[in-house]
């Protein structure tokens, strides 16, 4: 999938979300939140529901980051003109060092094969890395992305949204309500819902995070991102569902005619905390820098 936002002037134009053969197009050659304290429920954990919702939204990635690994499930849904495609994920991501390794599946009318293999992602601080990518790079050879430089931060565009900026978008939380409790794969959640904004999480991030969260607050036509977060009684987070909205096409020739919306909701599933995470990053050899089909 392919999903690229364009700011043109004073408005917002962004680009259809297209099924191809790979994930991402690319050129040729391209290669502190809120804080505070939590109070406790006696057992050691903290009393996640009797605080205020912005101080453990704001905390739920360095609570990540003192977790380390964990598995790691995603989808993300395109919806556009009618069609929805969804591409999903899993693997295993570790907080402490934002790196991840993911297995991402597109689906069958997506690739234009049933026998396509997945793609391989590698996620570090301020780039991707894909194996498998189709577009004529050659099988052996990974394609590297400089995340920073995405008009979205890789937010959607790799069909995956990197754990670690899902969760540093929550510090940019407001507008928010606890929704109760709830459970979720057989462990209580708390349920928080809201909007945040991009700007103001870009500003509060990890400086690993800062770079791609505030290339998406620069590209995406709206600073508005609204989530349903739900979060664990150690304050950690379980799911948490974006949903990325903006509009699509061109006005070129088409006067007098809305650009059509295009809604991405991505969502990810966290659990197994501890798990061990490996993650080597290709050497250059191994990088591809040719010409990229585009399809």
């Amino acid at each position: 999938m392919v999903v690229q936002q364009y700011r043109d002037g004073g408005g917002a134009r962004a680009a259809r979300a297209l099924a191809v053969a790979g994930v991402i197009a690319v050129t040729a050659g391209c290669v502190g939140g809120a804080g505070g304290g939590g109070g406790s429920d006696g057992s050691g954990q903290r009393a996640v529901a009797a605080e205020r919702p912005l101080d453990v939204l704001g905390r739920a990635a360095g609570v990540l980051a003192e977790a380390g690994g964990a598995e790691a499930r995603t989808s993300m849904e395109t919806a556009a003109g009618g069609t929805r495609v969804t591409i999903r994920g899993e693997g295993t991501y570790d907080f402490r060092t934002q790196m991840g390794r993911l297995k991402v599946v597109l689906p069958t009318d997506a690739a234009g094969a049933d026998d396509r293999r997945p793609i391989t992602e590698l996620l570090a601080p301020g780039a991707l890395y894909m194996k498998n990518r189709g577009a004529g790079v050659p099988d052996d050879k990974w394609v590297r992305i400089d995340t920073t430089a995405l008009e979205d931060g890789n937010l959607v565009t790799g069909g995956v949204t990197d754990p670690m900026a899902a969760a540093e978008l929550l510090r940019g939380a407001a507008d928010v309500t606890y929704e109760g409790k709830s459970e979720l794969a057989g462990v209580t959640v708390h349920h928080y819902r809201g909007v945040a904004d991009l700007n103001r999480a870009a500003r509060a991030a990890s400086p690993q995070s800062r770079g791609a969260l505030s290339a998406a607050a620069k590209g995406f036509s709206k600073d508005a991102v609204p989530f349903d977060a739900y979060l664990d009684e150690e304050g950690r987070l379980r799911k948490v569902r974006h949903r990325f909205s903006f509009a699509s096409g061109s006005r070129e020739g088409r006067e007098g005619q809305e650009a059509a919306e295009v809604t991405v909701v991505s969502t990810l599933l966290l659990y197994g905390f501890g798990a061990p995470v490996t993650v080597k990053l290709p050497d250059e050899d191994d990088i591809y820098t040719g010409e990229i089909r585009q399809g």
